[in-house]
């Protein structure tokens, strides 16, 4: 099934290209993989995927993308080499390339190569709500960053499991009606809104807030 997650690489040009990577949204692992030594993950210095990574962050087309991916010469890493987007905006990555049930998380990556993680959350409750079927999993949800201790994010998976019992409470009141899916997102935002604080970042996005 894998541990979805995207790479969003910021371009002297202040726009972004966007990557893919099967597992690297495991345990967030990848927040200490990227660095400008290794821009696609891995840990051993790659002059190669330095190179190919310069060129990408200053294309614009994919006749370009195809050429320099093709002469690269670079091995397979966790990120995939070939953009899925190339000088979009961090909002458009947020509301319409970023899935928020299939990705796992989210690495914004900055020209000095400053990483943030964040894990994502999808209000979508059609999975615990009987009435709701079908609802968007792009631009539905919340991204929030994670403590960090000693290299390894904290309480990480217990806010994950606390996040899943909000969801089956706006389920459950949806399936009794007395919420609408409309009302269940505002639950989940406004219960999530708390739990960041000065050391975190709460990012929420519906379909109602674009």
């Amino acid at each position: 099934m894998g541990h979805r997650a995207l790479i969003a690489y910021e371009r002297p040009d202040s726009l972004y290209n966007i990557h893919y990577t099967h597992w690297g949204g495991l345990h967030l692992r990848l927040k200490h993989e990227i660095t400008q030594e290794t821009p696609f993950g891995g840990e051993q210095s790659d002059e190669n995927s330095q190179r190919l990574f310069g060129a990408l962050i200053e294309a614009y087309d994919d006749e370009t993308v195809s050429r320099v991916v093709g002469e690269a010469g670079v091995t397979p890493t966790q990120i995939d080499h070939d953009p899925l987007a190339l000088a979009i905006s961090l909002e458009s990555v947020l509301t319409e390339y970023l899935d928020y049930l299939h990705h796992e998380a989210l690495y914004v990556v900055e020209r000095d190569f400053e990483v943030t993680a964040y894990r994502t959350h999808w209000f979508g409750l059609q999975y615990d709500c009987q009435r709701i079927s079908g609802e968007p999993t792009v631009g539905n949800g919340a991204l929030r960053t994670v403590r960090w201790y000693n290299g390894e994010p904290v309480g990480d998976g217990y806010v994950q499991g606390e996040f899943r019992a909000l969801k089956r409470v706006a389920g459950d009141l949806c399936d009794r009606e007395l919420f609408s899916p409309e009302d269940a997102r505002e639950y989940l935002a406004s219960m999530l809104s708390p739990w960041a604080d000065d050391r975190s970042e709460l990012i929420i996005k519906t379909p109602e807030s674009e």
